[in-house]
Parts: C-alpha cells; structure tokens; sequence
C-alpha cells in the first residue's frame, strides 16, 4: 500500500459505530471495521485501538445515579465491545490482544505500557478496554493516553461527525467545517472537537489529532494515508 502517512496509530472508535437499528451490537458493522483494519495491518500499520461503549451504555447519561459507579459500567461496556472487535479480527487471521485498564483476567488481559509495545513488535493489534480505568474521563482521553504511551504518530478520532465545525451542523445550517486547526484554537474557541483532556495531552507530547466520520468507506484507511477526510488538529 503506497502513501501511508501514519505507520503507527492509536485509534478511537465510538461505540456508536458498533451499533445497528434497534442492536447494541451489529456484528456486520464491527466486521466491516475489522476488515479494515486488517487492510492496515497486512501492510504493515501498527495499530491501537480505543473502543468506546456508547451503543450499551452512557455514563452521562444515567440520570441520577452516581457517577463513579456511572462511569463503572461503562468500562464494562467497553470490554464488551473489545471482545466483539477481537472475535470479528480473529476470524479475519489477524492476531489481536485486548488489555484492559482495569483486571478482569477471566476475559482479557491487563493494560500495561511494556506488554502493549511488547504485542506491537508481535505484529498484534492492539484493543483497548475499559478506557483509562478512571471515573470521570472520557475514551477519548484514554485514547490520547494510549497514543502517548505507545508513541504512536496520530491520535484518530473515528466520529459521528466528518470533522470539527465553528458550531454543531445538527442545529446550525452555517456551520463551518475546518481543515485544520491547532490545539491552542480548539480550546480557546471552545470547539468541541474533544475533550479538552485529550487536546491538551496531544499538545504537550506533539501528536496530531484527525477528526473523521466513519460513515464513509474505507474512512480508516483514507485517514492512516492523510487524506483531507475530516479536521487534522496539530501543536
């Protein structure tokens, strides 16, 4: 494959891309992803992956209840979905390992810095569970975390939304989509491209961010290559 601009990526997948009408889980929709990933994979792009578990369940959301424990089921959801990305990649002969933030050895093994680089020289992709482990932080921030952490070359944000806009598209017909912005405008602006977490992390380690839509096909790929295929986000 010619024109791979990212060779190694931490990438973030909303658990909302896992879903199907009406399912928490449409394994149609998380083979499609994993038969891109595979794509990168087989030439040779090492790969990092945040799963999200916004199809099961949003913490945010949960009204009332506690936010902590909120945030608790969440990770759970997350491990979820990891275990869905790994089975659809084991079918595909791509060999993957999920490690989660926090133990549950029955299913998945521990996130460590060492065993996720020492699983990257093992050309494994690499499924991240349980975000950061933490309350209160979003998968997002536990993606740009992971970036850092495996010194990855970009930070993929796989969206809903085909990039950041000057205000939110669904309400507003004159919203402008950026091309590119720095993270210093993102958060003076206030522009809700992320969590602002995440933004100043990928500031200080000086790794770019690309916000993308995984609507289209073969959006992964397209990003890994450096297409102008949402809003790339840089120190």
């Amino acid at each position: 494959m010619d024109g791979i601009r990212y060779k190694r990526i931490s990438l973030k997948l909303s658990g909302e891309v896992l879903a199907g009408k009406g399912d928490a889980l449409d394994f149609s929709a998380v083979g499609k992803i994993a038969r891109q990933l595979r794509l990168l994979w087989e030439n040779g792009v090492e790969i990092g992956v945040t799963v999200g578990g916004g199809n099961i369940w949003r913490g945010r959301s949960a009204g009332e209840m506690d936010r902590n424990r909120a945030d608790h089921i969440g990770m759970l959801a997350t491990i979820i979905n990891s275990l869905a990305l790994q089975d659809a990649l084991e079918k595909l002969d791509v060999p993957s390992v999920v490690l989660s933030s926090v133990e549950v050895p029955r299913f998945c093994e521990n996130y460590t810095s060492r065993g996720a680089l020492a699983a990257l020289a093992q050309k494994k992709v690499l499924i991240f569970a349980a975000g950061s482990g933490l309350p209160f932080f979003s998968t997002d921030t536990a993606a740009a975390l992971k970036a850092a952490e495996i010194k990855a070359d970009a930070l993929l944000l796989a969206k809903n939304v085909n990039g950041v806009y000057s205000s939110d598209p669904n309400l507003d017909p004159a919203a402008v989509r950026y091309e590119r912005l720095t993270c210093k405008e993102v958060v003076e602006q206030g522009l809700r491209a992320t969590d602002l977490t995440a933004v100043t992390l990928c500031m200080e380690q000086r790794i770019p961010i690309l916000v993308f839509s995984m609507k289209e096909d073969g959006a992964i790929l397209r990003a890994v290559r450096g297409e102008n295929v949402g809003t790339l986000i840089e120190s």
